[in-house]
């Protein structure tokens, strides 16, 4: 395949500025050895810490299942009769000593659901305070807030439904400033040419918390109780917080342990694209168009996520009248996928940047491209199967492994146009994206009255759709060098 870089080049004289190597009037640096080095020790220490992050975030989904008095929720449940029964309720002798609650399923979408509107405040606040002061003790106290939270889970179910709504909505206060957080401090650490290796290794660790708290939680429900689901990842959280404020620093000047030959290279290589402003440009910020095509990706994107994690796992509960969560496997396959992909993808992102010349953009706009229309077309497909749930299941397991692709293509994309505010960036980018988490299940319940698969065609193209639309808004408006606004005055030039 050959490098469509000189064709942009003339076509676009912005983007063919944008090549690799980057920096070429900047004598280069050879770059650090990756063994042993700060930069990927920090890339594995933020992969675990997201690793806890997440696990922290889904085991109240699989506790609730055992919170819940089951007689509680048999009233609520409105199963479709289009397909035939394909799992019958297998009752199981196990350890029922947690107590039970009579909350019935409204009320369990609101505990589900609170974490959102914790999550939403701190995005913009956590990227703004994590670009003054570093992203270390923010993203550190961050995570061990949500898991001392984590922690009297039990305690506040006991004390009412109010009081574990607000415990999670403090948990996502925690959690919302943590990728701002990791974000800003990657401004300072990953050299451009490394950026989609490091990020998708350290963010990879959300998914892979995922593939292993669903199952994981479900053994501590069956073999001990609920509570200890909660215990156990939040005393994991503690210990993870401690060997990050002894390993980790904000920048590698800083860092005691750093070769000064990897110092040297990282910082010769962010040289000419950090900004020493004291001031952040919010007015020519908000007016970025490439900031806004992020905005649109990223909550289009996310749309289409949610609807494949969320609302797909109850289509095949209801319509194809077969429960995934009877099956810890097949609830982890769709992460283990977007886990693989993210790390392999990363990869074969900065091997075109550096080996093939592939300029930054037309990157992030391919990876882009078939992380979002990928899920897109497999979304739509799942609406058409029948009552396969067999192909239910490998639908959604393609699309979301297909959507590992996106984080090195638009996720990253804040640190390319502007990575001295790439945690504020995120910030605003991520404050859009949590809105269909929170709208998007409302929104489809709405559409499904009756449970029929037409109306979930409906869901499914509407998800498509809005994910089709954000990956041509990016493809037209996404830029791949450091914008104007977020240089200072005598480094007023593009990568």
């Amino acid at each position: 395949m050959r490098s469509p870089v000189r064709g942009l080049a003339s076509s676009d004289g912005e983007e063919g500025s944008d090549r690799t190597p980057l920096l070429q009037s900047t004598p280069r640096v050879e770059a650090a050895p990756v063994c042993g080095s700060a930069r990927y020790n920090l890339a594995v220490l933020a992969f675990f810490g997201f690793f806890v992050l997440y696990a922290l975030r889904v085991n109240l989904s699989v506790a609730l299942v055992d919170m819940i008095d089951s007689n509680t929720t048999l009233a609520d449940n409105k199963t479709s009769k289009e397909c035939a029964e394909h799992s019958a309720p297998i009752k199981v002798l196990h350890n029922q000593t947690g107590k039970r609650y009579q909350w019935d399923a409204e009320t369990q979408g609101w505990i589900l659901g609170s974490f959102f509107y914790g999550y939403i405040i701190t995005q913009i606040p956590g990227g703004y305070i994590a670009s003054k002061v570093g992203g270390k003790l923010l993203l550190g106290f961050g995570i061990l807030g949500t898991a001392i939270f984590t922690l009297f889970t039990p305690v506040a179910a006991d004390f009412g439904v109010g009081a574990l709504i607000v415990l999670r909505a403090l948990e996502g206060l925690g959690e919302g400033v943590t990728f701002p957080a990791m974000h800003a401090m990657w401004s300072s650490w990953a050299p451009p040419l490394e950026r989609s290796k490091l990020l998708s290794i350290s963010y990879a660790g959300a998914q892979l918390g995922t593939v292993i708290s669903l199952p994981l939680s479900g053994i501590i429900c069956f073999y001990m109780n609920w509570t200890y689901v909660f215990y156990l990842f939040g005393i994991v959280g503690i210990i993870w917080f401690i060997l990050w404020i002894l390993l980790v620093s904000d920048k590698p000047e800083t860092h005691k342990a750093i070769s000064r030959h990897e110092k040297e290279y990282i910082l010769s290589s962010l040289k000419n694209q950090l900004s020493s402003q004291k001031s952040v440009p919010w007015v020519p910020m908000l007016k970025s168009l490439p900031l806004w095509a992020i905005v649109v990706a990223h909550f289009s994107y996310n749309w289409t996520f949610y609807t494949l994690l969320t609302l797909l796992p109850t289509y095949m509960k209801e319509i194809l009248r077969f429960n995934v969560q009877e099956n810890g496997l097949l609830s982890a396959l769709p992460y283990f996928g977007c886990w693989l992909c993210m790390i392999l993808s990363g990869q074969a992102a900065d091997n075109l940047r550096a080996k093939w010349n592939f300029s930054t953009i037309c990157v992030r706009r391919v990876f882009s491209l078939i992380g979002m229309i990928g899920p897109a077309v497999f979304l739509v497909a799942a609406g058409f199967i029948g009552c396969d749930y067999s192909l239910a299941v490998a639908f959604l397991t393609i699309s979301t492994t297909l959507g590992g692709f996106c984080s090195s293509g638009f996720s990253i994309n804040h640190l390319d146009i502007a990575p001295s505010y790439a945690g504020i960036l995120l910030g605003i980018t991520n404050t859009f994206a949590t809105i269909p988490g929170m709208v998007g299940p409302v929104i489809a319940k709405s559409l499904t009255p009756d449970n029929t698969i037409s109306e979930w065609q409906t869901v499914f193209y509407i998800a498509a759709a809005i994910n089709v639309f954000g990956a041509i808004f990016f493809t037209l408006f996404g830029k791949g060098e450091v914008q104007s606004w977020a240089l200072n005055d005598q480094h007023g030039h593009r990568n």
